[in-house]
C-alpha cells in the first residue's frame, strides 16, 4: 500500500511516501512560520523522488497535532483534499504519539520505561502528553494537554523528552532525548500503516486544545 504522510504540528513540515515495509522517501523543510508556502513544494519532491504520482497513492496519513492553530490546518486541510481528489481514505494520527514513538526508539529499553513529549505551543507553553513503553511501541498514560512547562507534574518533568519543550525551559523539563525535536514523517506512516491495519480508530480531527490567535470580525466585536 503506497502511502503519503504529512505532518505540520511542529517546526518541521514534513513529509513521506512509502509502501509497507520499504524504507520511505521522505522531504523536510525546518521553518515554524511558512507551513503554507514548503508543504506543497516537499510532496511535490517526496513524490517526484520516490517515481510516483499523486494518482498511485492508495492511502494519506496526517499528523492531527496537537499544533499551533494556522501550521496545523495546512497539514490537515491538504491531507483531507488529497483524500478526497483521490478518492482514497486518509487516517489521522496524534503528532505526539510519533514523537513518542521516535523517543523509545531511541533510548535503551532497559533504562527507559516511560518519556515525556513537549512540543513548542508558543504563548510560553508547551503542548505535551506522557507515555509508556508498551509491548508495540508507545501507549498513552496522560494528555495530551497544553501548559507552561513548569505546571506539568514534577514526576513526568524527570523524565526524558522528545519535542522542542526542553530547548524553550531547560529549567523546566529534562534534557531533550537526543536527535528528537520534530516529527519524523518517516514514522508517521508507519504509525498510521499499522494503526490502520490493526483496526484501530485513526480519525482526522485537528487537535487544537485551544482556540486560535486570530478571531472573526463578529468574535472581536463580541469580546
Amino acid at each position: 500500500m503506497l502511502t503519503l504522510a504529512i505532518d505540520t504540528s511542529t517546526t518541521a513540515i514534513g513529509v513521506a511516501v512509502g509502501r509497507s515495509g520499504e524504507v520511505p522517501v521522505t522531504a523536510v523543510r525546518l521553518d515554524a512560520r511558512a507551513h503554507t508556502e514548503h508543504l506543497a513544494p516537499l510532496v511535490e519532491q517526496a513524490l517526484g523522488e520516490a517515481g510516483v504520482s499523486p494518482a498511485d497513492l492508495d492511502a494519506v496519513a496526517v499528523g492531527t497535532g496537537p499544533g499551533p492553530f494556522t501550521g496545523l490546518r495546512v497539514g490537515l486541510v491538504t491531507a483531507v483534499t488529497m483524500g478526497y481528489a483521490l478518492g482514497v481514505p486518509v487516517h489521522g494520527v496524534c503528532s505526539l504519539d510519533v514523537l513518542a514513538e521516535q523517543a523509545l526508539a531511541a533510548t535503551d529499553s532497559a533504562d527507559v520505561a516511560e518519556v515525556l513529549v513537549a512540543t513548542d505551543a508558543r504563548r510560553r507553553e508547551v503542548y505535551w502528553a506522557r507515555y509508556a513503553r508498551g509491548e508495540d511501541g508507545a501507549r498513552a498514560l496522560t494528555g495530551p494537554a497544553v501548559g507552561p512547562a513548569a505546571e506539568i507534574p514534577e514526576d513526568a518533568r524527570r523524565l526524558p523528552t522528545a519535542g522542542r519543550g526542553p530547548l524553550l525551559y531547560p529549567e523546566a523539563l529534562c534534557s531533550p532525548v537526543d536527535g528528537v525535536l520534530d516529527v519524523d514523517p518517516a514514522v508517521l506512516l508507519a504509525l498510521a500503516v499499522r494503526r490502520a491495519a490493526e483496526g484501530v480508530p485513526t480519525p482526522v480531527e485537528p487537535l487544537y486544545l485551544r482556540r486560535p490567535d486570530a478571531l472573526t470580525t463578529a468574535e472581536r466585536a463580541a469580546r
